[in-house]
């Protein structure tokens, strides 16, 4: 697979190519997919994997929504064992070790977990027969493939004194020991876009900021609206206004918590209940939380699992899990969610953290999936964590599921949909590594030459390594033809000046917050949520994106806004309140 850069260009190439299968004698795609979080941008992968013309389509950025707001975790899921899931947790281990070993080493990377136990002999009795199952099924999993050896070291044991060495900022008079486990972290929003720019290069039309506003028919015969088989959709160019018609043999329909909104839509009697519901992560400084290198700390809360999760520059704390009933384009943390997330933080850690410690937040929509079916000749398929559906003859759904099971939902539902048409051609994302996967072990074991060459330490050499894998030498390659490219941002050192110009030139960012929220985390990073670093930034992109002075102080004065209200929402105790905060501050103009 030949890297292609994801840009302006590319867009105008992809919405081209959707526009002229409305031209009189032209073909259809073979599967459109409407939808660019993590499981739109994989079916679109796989789907292009197979050999189909296939367009994405997505009205906001990719991974705007839930599939950058997680957890940022790609784990089995310890909680679904207390369920008996066995099968769901052995699929999940399944998945995490073959990103881990082969689809996507460059951005998924194993991490040690502490469990600690308050009750030294029940706890480690009880906690540790779940975790050797745990590490069991993922054995086997590794045997069934045909590996050799484990993709993560198996548990062990930490008495008090080990844990404290391991985890100083725990409580050491509450914990008489723990349980050290392996699970894996991604950058969220980096594998979807990492996603959505493989399905470009395999040849999918790819092309964010562009909604579906209608759903075409074939309205031939005198057949009942519902019975009448979706053949297109009209959509809506975000930039310019533009509307076009796009035609497809079959329409998948990934949209997360979107989903009822595009099924009223599309005026289905079939169709996927998706509820919302709201967990928000708060970060904290690296120096607040004492630990022996790079260890995160899971334990239970009377309402959901509490997660301290080190990130290159911070420690993200979360979760919660709270019913969201406000409009879904405005998830908010409010100062209620900050309060009962650092309660129980403090209640695991020897310091208090205090909302001063807090630098940022973000809250995220979990779709929950309740199918509803009216029509008793829908078919489906369900299984506890994804719901694959027909919604229409031309038209099928898919949500649900985690983070971690992207591949399996994105092969469930590509083979649902083409069943009949396409059969013939099988799934290869099993197979396939990510864009900057495929000889990323060579790359990192240049990691020494690259640091002396360019003046790097080794930490900055590994960070670049995690975010673009082999691509780093399509980044390098700007640096070599623009010297000043390899210095850092002012505002945010941690970047290089050259990852804001490879954002707009090969990975698709259309404006400010795409750079700030999704190709960096500057937004989850800065107590100022990255605004210092926002005028070098536009004086790199703006150029290379075309912008006039007055179109890039509109980008800042948005994202500005955006940032004050998001702030304003951290302050209040109740959601509707913040939803309108955020909502009458969208980041981008």
């Amino acid at each position: 697979m030949k890297p292609k850069s994801l840009n302006a260009a590319a867009r105008q190439d992809a919405l081209h190519r959707l526009r002229a299968t409305s031209e009189p004698g032209a073909e259809p795609l073979d599967v459109l997919v409407i939808g660019g979080g993590v499981v739109g941008a994989s079916a679109a992968f796989d789907a292009a994997g197979r050999g189909l013309n296939t367009g994405l389509v997505e009205a906001r950025d990719f991974a705007e929504g839930t599939s950058s707001r997680s957890s940022q975790l790609i784990h089995g899921g310890l909680r679904y064992l207390q369920m008996l899931d066995f099968k769901l947790v052995a699929e999940a281990l399944r998945e995490r070790d073959l990103l881990l070993r082969r689809l996507a080493p460059h951005l998924v990377r194993p991490l040690p977990f502490i469990f600690p136990f308050t009750t030294p002999v029940k706890d480690r009795a009880f906690i540790g027969s779940g975790v050797t199952l745990y590490d069991t099924l993922a054995s086997g999993s590794s045997r069934l493939r045909g590996h050799k050896g484990r993709a993560v070291p198996f548990h062990r044991h930490l008495g008090r004194a080990g844990l404290r060495k391991r985890f100083a900022g725990l409580d050491g008079e509450k914990y008489h020991g723990a349980l050290e486990y392996y699970d894996a972290q991604v950058d969220d929003a980096r594998l979807v876009l990492t996603l959505a720019r493989s399905a470009h290069s395999l040849g999918a039309a790819v092309a964010s900021r562009t909604e579906v506003i209608s759903y075409l028919r074939d309205d031939a015969g005198s057949a009942p609206e519902a019975e009448q088989r979706v053949t297109g959709v009209r959509i809506r160019d975000r930039l310019t206004g533009d509307e076009s018609d796009v035609y497809a043999k079959e329409i998948i329909l990934a949209a997360g918590v979107w989903s009822g909104e595009a099924q009223q839509s599309a005026r289905t009697t079939s169709g996927l209940r998706v509820l919302a519901s709201k967990g928000i992560h708060i970060t904290v400084p690296r120096e607040r939380i004492a630990a022996e290198g790079t260890v995160g700390v899971i334990t239970q809360t009377e309402k959901s699992v509490l997660f301290l999760i080190p990130l290159r520059d911070v420690w993200s704390i979360g979760t919660t899990d709270t019913a969201w009933r406000e409009a879904v384009d405005s998830p908010a943390a409010t100062g209620s969610d900050i309060d009962y997330v650092l309660e129980h933080a403090n209640a695991v850690l020897g310091e208090n953290l205090t909302r001063e410690d807090v630098l940022a937040t973000w809250a995220g929509l979990r779709p929950l999936v309740q199918p509803v079916e009216t029509d008793e000749s829908a078919s489906a398929k369900v299984s506890r964590e994804h719901t694959v559906i027909q919604l229409a003859p031309g038209l099928t759904g898919v949500a649900g599921g985690k983070l971690t099971t992207f591949r399996v939902m994105a092969e469930d539902v590509v083979n649902f949909a083409i069943e009949g048409t396409f059969q013939d051609r099988a799934s290869i994302t099993e197979a396939l590594p990510l864009l900057g996967g495929q000889g990323y072990g060579e790359w990192a074991g240049r990691a020494e030459e690259l640091a002396q060459r360019y003046g790097w330490d080794a930490e900055r050499t590994d960070r670049l390594l995690n975010r673009y894998g082999s691509l780093l030498g399509e980044l390098i390659a700007l640096i070599d033809e623009q010297p000043d490219l390899a210095e850092p941002l002012r505002g945010a050192p941690s970047y290089l000046r050259a990852e804001v110009a490879y954002a707009v030139s090969a990975e698709g960012a259309l404006h400010l917050d795409d750079i700030m929220a999704r190709r960096t985390r500057m937004n989850h990073q800065f107590s100022d949520r990255g605004l210092s670093a926002v005028p070098e930034i536009l004086e790199i992109a703006a150029p290379r994106l075309g912008w006039s002075r007055e179109r890039a102080a509109a980008e800042q004065a948005a994202y500005t806004a955006h940032v004050d209200a998001v702030q304003q929402a951290e302050q209040v105790t109740d959601d509707a309140v913040a939803a309108k905060l955020i909502a009458a501050h969208p980041a981008v103009p």
